[in-house]
């Protein structure tokens, strides 16, 4: 009966020793794989800061900033027709505007991204507004508000050509 005993006692120290073995070799991996996760986290999180503070650049830019080409003169104005271009939401906006007699007589989008639906409908809106009021000073179209700013600023553009 002794012998059965220390026959259990020793293959239970064998299996005991195996798994103290295993546990240990398990111990020197668990550092690796945490410096490597620390390592892709760290990554993670720089790229992270890196895309978000250059789309905040982006986005703190003023979109006058973005669409003045250059500022205006201080001479009287010629009657003519003029073209001016701008930043709009989907791109650069053109326009060629009348200008008669000190008041702007006609404004025509010649180039555009904008989608008729929205930016389309806003440009359209805008150019009765400045005509209407001779004046690129309005109100931008809600739900157009990036494309209601790269189009009166290419009007403005235009305008400070005369």
């Amino acid at each position: 009966m002794k012998h059965i005993i220390d026959e259990r006692s020793e293959h239970r120290d064998h299996a005991l020793h195996g798994h103290d073995r295993a546990s240990e070799e398990t111990k020197g991996l668990i550092p690796f794989i945490n410096s490597w996760l620390l390592i892709l986290v760290s990554a993670g999180l720089i790229l992270a800061v890196f895309l978000f503070s250059s789309c905040a650049g982006l986005k703190t830019e003023s979109w006058a900033e973005k669409s003045r080409v250059y500022e205006a003169d201080d001479e009287e104005p010629v009657d003519g027709v003029y073209e001016g271009a701008a930043l709009g939401y989907r791109g650069i906006i053109r326009v060629r505007v009348g200008y008669e007699n000190g008041a702007i007589t006609d404004i025509t989008v010649i180039e555009s991204r904008e989608d008729r639906a929205v930016g389309g409908a806003a440009m359209e809106e805008l150019i009765d507004r400045v005509l209407l009021d001779n004046s690129t000073d309005v109100d931008a179209i809600s739900g157009a508000t990036e494309t209601s700013k790269g189009f009166l600023a290419a009007v403005e553009n235009a305008i400070m050509d005369l």
